[in-house]
């Protein structure tokens, strides 16, 4: 199954110490040596991880006589950005259209249901037991 460039870059940038090198390589070029320096790890192990990086499009490296300074690119930054963007604002989207639900429905629950009665009239009174005690049960033994 092929991987696409988008996928590779996430998956890079699931490890820690390469979101770190990125974050180094976002401030100014480095060798894998100025980078190995940083971490408590070989220069291979550097290597290895920003092989990961080339591979996925976040770094290159060029020749500059015998210096390999490594080289952050950006392009690839912008394309995760965008991805993530397009997912930001459709969910922004739903969360705007709940809360203009929510907004419509009121403070209560059953705000948005509800209507406000108008107040009763003495015919629609209602009486309470107190003006109405019950009658005693009979046959029923006390």
């Amino acid at each position: 199954m092929a991987v696409d460039q988008l996928s590779r870059a996430f998956v890079a940038l699931a490890d820690p110490t390469r979101r770190d090198i990125v974050a180094r390589l976002a401030v100014r070029d480095a060798t894998v040596g100025e980078l190995a320096e940083s971490y408590a790890m070989s220069m291979q192990a550097v290597s290895k991880h920003l092989k990961v990086l080339e591979e996925a499009g976040l770094v290159s490296r060029s020749r500059d006589a015998q210096r390999r300074p490594c080289h952050l690119e950006p392009q690839a930054l912008d394309q995760m950005t965008t991805w993530i963007e397009q997912y930001r604002h459709q969910a922004e989207g739903r969360f705007r259209r709940l809360d203009a639900v929510l907004a419509a429905m009121g403070d209560g629950p059953d705000a948005a249901t509800e209507t406000p009665e108008a107040p009763a009239t003495t015919s629609e009174q209602h009486t309470t037991p107190r003006d109405n005690p019950p009658e005693p049960s009979r046959g029923a033994p006390s």
